[in-house]
């Protein structure tokens, strides 16, 4: 069904977000939704000559694939206004301009936590403009209670249903595709639980260090800046139960039960958490500093740049299988992905001379892939097991992930967004990590940038 006329409003469009990733993405829908009606205004507090601002817009959506008659067509039709968002009565006149009857306005705010906080504060206190919709990025607080009270004000601006929480790894394409691989597959779901899984490691490990974003990494850390959004939302798609219909109300719904369900790993045999930073080392031949000697780090805050969690999730259909989840910077391979390790077959007949070695089934989310090693005869002697595996590339979206958040609120439908209470519950369960890491019962170990990680966590 083609989407309705919509505007969709950029605060901090003159940011690195709305270059790289919001314009590009939303050049990557416009290319594969021709129907799609939507006029784009941006605003910062940065005075911007509208030609430059046009410029951007058109070479940004280009670089989506976005059509170039449909790109310049669009970059034509936007406008750009300075703006200060923490200013009522600036804020007030801008909505007044923009506001056009039926043409619902998306406020997507592409600024940092502290400022679009302070903006909603002064949208809390204004008449808005009917069936106005708000896009936030993550973090979406930096605790349970601050993610709490950052919640009781959104709902007082708008209510839950035209609210829209930003985390593009719900618009990962491989993410999605969880969904299909599970419930699509007769050979999948039956096994998909606590009496085949033996554990699951979810990772996202990059091969990039610092690279210039200590204003905003140090602050925050590996555990905040991927786990706690990221990875535990990965989790929930991986492990919820199945739902009758592919719906924001069902999907979220089942995402929440199993966030309800999750706690710190309380069992023998893993770690519950762990910390390290990268010293300095060498990634692809090029020398890599210590991370506390990038510029902006402040070494007394003792941030992580590796962070691993081992969670349980206590029902009948997980109970006893450890959850990994792991992330950092400078390391490695960069691996991003879903392993599952499945558990030995449970009697092997008597005459091979070896072991069957467990199942395992690697899920890429960059580069987009599926493998799964099997136990085959070995070539030489019959008698012999040995690995078979069997992977392929899984084909790439033709919508990037910020084109297909975009789609969704563009279109109304919080599918793809993070809905209030699963924020909550995220923030719930990393509750115990925070208090262990600040009193000093979890140190932080230290590895070579380029390593997989410190050699005593092997």
């Amino acid at each position: 069904m083609p989407n309705g006329p919509v505007t969709l409003v950029i605060l901090g469009a003159s940011g690195d977000l709305t270059r790289r990733l919001l314009l590009p993405g939303l050049g990557t829908l416009l290319r594969t939704r021709p129907d799609l009606d939507v006029k784009l205004v941006g605003a910062a507090f940065e005075a911007l000559d509208e030609a430059e601002w046009r410029k951007r817009v058109s070479e940004a959506l280009a670089d989506g694939g976005c059509r170039v008659e449909r790109a310049e067509r669009m970059a034509s039709e936007t406008r750009y206004a300075q703006l200060d968002v923490t200013d009522g009565a600036a804020m007030k006149a801008f909505l007044a301009d923009i506001d056009e009857a039926g043409r619902p306005i998306v406020l997507y705010f592409a600024l940092p936590p502290a400022i679009s906080q302070k903006a909603c504060e002064v949208l809390s206190t204004l008449e808005l403009p009917v069936g106005l919709r708000v896009a936030i990025e993550k973090p979406f607080g930096s605790s349970l209670e601050s993610a709490r009270a950052f919640n009781q004000l959104l709902t007082s601006v708008v209510p839950e249903e035209r609210i829209f929480r930003v985390d593009h790894y719900l618009g990962k394409a491989t993410v999605v595709n969880l969904l299909g691989i599970r419930f699509g597959n007769r050979i999948f779901e039956p096994v998909w639980n606590a009496n085949n899984i033996e554990r699951v490691e979810i990772i996202a490990d990059e091969g990039l260090a610092l690279e210039g974003r200590a204003g905003y990494y140090d602050k925050a850390g590996a555990l905040k800046d991927m786990i706690q959004s990221h990875l535990l939302l990965v989790m929930a798609i991986f492990a919820m139960e199945e739902p009758a219909n592919i719906d924001a109300v069902e999907l979220r719904d089942l995402m929440m039960h199993t966030l309800r369900a999750t706690k710190l790993w309380s069992g023998e045999g893993e770690v519950p958490s762990r910390r390290a930073r990268y010293a300095a080392g060498t990634i692809d031949g090029r020398e890599v500093p210590d991370y506390t000697a990038e510029p902006g780090v402040d070494p007394a805050r003792q941030t992580e740049t590796l962070a691993q969690l081992t969670v349980e999730i206590c029902n009948a259909r997980w109970a006893g299988v450890p959850f990994r989840l792991r992330s950092g910077k400078a390391l490695g391979d960069g691996f991003r992905g879903i392993v599952v390790k499945f558990k030995p077959v449970a009697h092997l007949p008597g005459g091979f001379h070896n072991e069957a070695p467990p199942n395992v089934m690697v899920i890429g989310i960059s580069p987009e892939s599926i493998a799964l090693s099997i136990t085959t005869n070995a070539e030489g002697d019959r008698w012999d097991l040995e690995q078979t595996t069997l992977s392929t590339e899984l084909s790439e979206s033709p919508i990037r992930p910020y084109g297909e958040i975009l789609d969704g609120i563009l279109s109304g439908d919080p599918l793809l967004s993070v809905r209030g209470d699963v924020a909550e519950e995220c923030w719930r369960i990393l509750t115990p990590v925070f208090e262990a890491w600040s009193s000093g019962e979890v140190p932080l170990d230290e590895y070579t940038a380029g390593s997989y990680g410190p050699t005593s966590w092997n």
